[in-house]
Order: C-alpha cells, then structure tokens, then sequence
C-alpha cells in the first residue's frame, strides 16, 4: 500500500487517506488545483487568439 507523510504530524497514513488519523489533518484534494490551473490555461489561449486576431 502506498504511504505518504502527514506535513502536520509526520505520520505515515495511506495515499488515499483523506484525513491523518492521529492529527485530523485534512489533505488538499489535488484535483482542484489542476481544474484552475487548465480553466486558466484555456482563458490564455481564448484571450490571445483573441488579441492576435485583432492585430492580424
């Protein structure tokens, strides 16, 4: 089983762990962080074709 370690107690708790379950620190959920980064990704590319459409 994959481990990783609690940054709040450095436990070792399994990967999929959403909470530590020594010190109830709560894990980031990882999958938000790459919606934002690919919704602002998108909004570059729509608003660039947009200005090289209007200068070109």
């Amino acid at each position: 089983m994959k481990m990783r370690e609690c940054p709040a107690c450095a436990m070792k708790v399994a990967a999929n762990s959403k909470t530590c379950p020594i010190c109830s620190y709560e894990f980031p959920d990882s999958r938000t962080g790459a919606k934002w980064i690919a919704a602002l990704l998108l909004i570059g590319l729509l608003v660039s074709w947009f200005l090289f459409d209007l200068l070109f």
